[in-house]
């Protein structure tokens, strides 16, 4: 379960996708994520899945990625989608014994679930086709405007990118330590799931003091490399947008707008 979880990981890759600028990769996952959330018929719900299906595609990263992603969220998934069943009053389709179906309630929970999918999905692609220091770049970059105000943009950056980095590895850290328990005996699979919790409970503290032992030797390799922030810090690898790019853009315009228009005409 645990080598599932694909966020923070990387696949390199020569795709359209991976081409593109991390500012406009990351514009065009906010894009899309508002356009899902202002989408509310069948008519805009087909046109977002063409329109994720053609960018999983065009990445060019193997679908099992995706899959392994969903994996750890079916639980979730299933219960957000079960509760809109059969918790939306409506017009009753079914009875299973005190459990009413609704045609509302599958309806709201077919597009719930879709919803849930998508979103996990497509931004997955983000860092799956973006290595961890242009992400860094690109957040700084949107963040830049920010810093009249006092935001320091380059230390947020920084944070998010360093906490998506090392998701990977404590999932690994996380594997290692539940293996070496179970070879003195310590039982993760049996019982039911408050007991499969309360079994977990031992591999937070030394998750804790790896995470933190991680952390400090961080410190210190930035601290040994004279890092001292963002201010007057240069880069070997320039941001420049592209025909690529602007193409983009104005397909996520686009795209936008139509989600707009489905809701409003319906």
């Amino acid at each position: 379960m645990l080598k599932d979880i694909t966020i923070g990981q990387y696949i390199p890759g020569d795709s359209l996708i991976h081409r593109l600028d991390p500012r406009t990769k990351i514009l065009t996952v906010i894009i899309y994520m508002t356009a899902l959330f202002i989408i509310n018929n069948a008519i805009g719900y087909y046109f977002i899945l063409l329109f994720s299906l053609n960018i999983i595609l065009l990445s060019r990263v193997p679908i099992k990625y995706y899959l392994k992603g969903l994996k750890p969220l079916l639980i979730i998934i299933i219960l957000t989608v079960s509760l809109h069943i059969f918790m939306t009053p409506g017009t009753v389709v079914a009875e299973i014994g005190p459990l009413v179906v609704t045609r509302e309630g599958l309806k709201q929970g077919i597009f719930m679930g879709t919803r849930l999918i998508l979103l996990v999905t497509v931004t997955s692609v983000l860092t799956l086709t973006t290595t961890p220091m242009t992400l860094t770049d690109g957040i700084e970059r949107l963040l830049n405007p920010f810093k009249r105000i006092g935001v320091p943009a380059h230390e947020l950056a920084m944070m998010m990118t360093i906490a998506l980095r090392f998701i990977p590895t404590l999932i690994e850290e996380t594997d290692k330590i539940m293996k070496a328990q179970m070879a003195r005996g310590a039982d993760f699979e049996s019982g039911n799931i408050i007991q499969r919790a309360k079994a977990l409970i031992p591999l937070l503290v030394p998750l804790f003091l790896g995470a933190f032992r991680r952390a400090d030797e961080l410190a210190m390799a930035m601290e040994a490399r004279c890092y001292r922030g963002g201010e007057n810090r240069t880069r070997m690898k320039q941001l420049m947008y592209t025909s690529l790019d602007t193409g983009a853009m104005f397909v996520t315009i686009v795209f936008l707008g139509f989600s707009i228009y489905t809701r409003v005409a319906a």
